[in-house]
């Protein structure tokens, strides 16, 4: 027995499933059907759970997270329809114990304990209808870095539109502000074409991100570090020529990504983006993707 690497990957399409695969491709197995739009997904080896998002209809404002067992038993609503709007994005934060997701039509960050209570929002970007309308407030990925005490999201703004931003706050909300009426929120990038999904290697104190606008710059996996030396924020491009790439898990340990895109494809590389290759393929519209070390015997 021992440690297996396991990814767990959502495909929005086919009725909207959630399946596993090992990091070679082998080994695919179906845990769960019937998802509405499932985006996010996030893996508790340690309490065998896997938490995803559905987005659900997205003008119907009736978003939810769910949960199963690793072998996909037990499957449980913990966050009901509606009290999330467009859920996207899904991070589960060790340190607090908290589940993280960008809320896109509902223009804000959120979080809630890991069985569903306590929702709150953290961030808003607008409300009501004339504001939903305007893309640019539309919130899509998500991570937190415990270490430094900020929260990251992206804003992809319209299609290839090139005004997708990515910004920060700290965690906690800052004393005698609401979600929406914050002073401690960051631009750091501005002008991508369309940033999807977030992720961090603490170990290495960097920021990747997949974005799924046009190229050059769009169809790419992307990373900073998250201490520039003389605090201006610069990025480099690690991957090119995906697909609308959606996705992404990073495993530091073995220095290794894992990345999705629409057209079906799982692909593994380098943290720097080497020594890529495509590990699945043609396997519907796939969303969210999560890597776990579980713990056999």
């Amino acid at each position: 027995m021992g440690d297996r690497d396991t990814l767990f990957v959502l495909e929005a399409s086919g009725g909207g499933r959630l399946f596993s695969v090992l990091p070679d491709g082998s080994g695919k197995t179906v845990l769960v059907t019937g998802c509405r739009i499932p985006d996010g997904v996030a893996v508790d080896a340690g309490a065998g759970y896997v938490y995803w998002t559905n987005m659900g209809v997205p003008a119907e404002n009736d978003g939810s997270v769910e949960r199963v067992d690793l072998d996909g038993g037990n499957r449980t609503t913990i966050v009901p329809d509606g009290a999330t709007h467009t859920p996207k994005q899904l991070h589960l934060e060790a340190a607090d114990r908290k589940l993280y997701w960008s809320d896109r039509e509902g223009m804000r960050v959120m979080r809630c304990d890991l069985d569903g209570s306590n929702v709150e929002t953290l961030v808003r970007t607008g409300e009501g209808e004339d504001d939903r309308r305007d893309e640019t407030r539309w919130c899509v990925g998500v991570a937190v870095d415990p270490v430094g005490g900020h929260l990251y999201w992206s804003q992809k703004g319209p299609s290839d539109a090139g005004l997708g931003r990515i910004l920060r706050a700290g965690i906690a909300l800052p004393a005698g502000r609401t979600p929406d009426r914050r002073d401690d929120v960051e631009v750091l990038f501005e002008g991508l074409p369309e940033p999807i999904d977030l992720e961090i290697d603490l170990k290495a104190r960097a920021l990747y991100w997949t974005d799924r606008g046009d190229p050059p710059r769009g169809n790419t996996v992307n990373r900073a570090s998250l201490d520039p030396p003389d605090g201006r924020w610069t990025s480099e491009i690690l991957v090119t020529h995906l697909m609308e790439g959606i996705g992404i898990a990073l495993d530091p340990e073995r220095d290794r990504m894992y990345v999705t895109d629409l057209a079906g494809t799982v692909y593994a590389a380098g943290l720097d983006g080497s020594d890529r290759r495509e590990i699945l393929v043609a396997q519907g519209n796939l969303t969210g993707i999560a890597h776990a070390v579980l713990h056999e015997g």
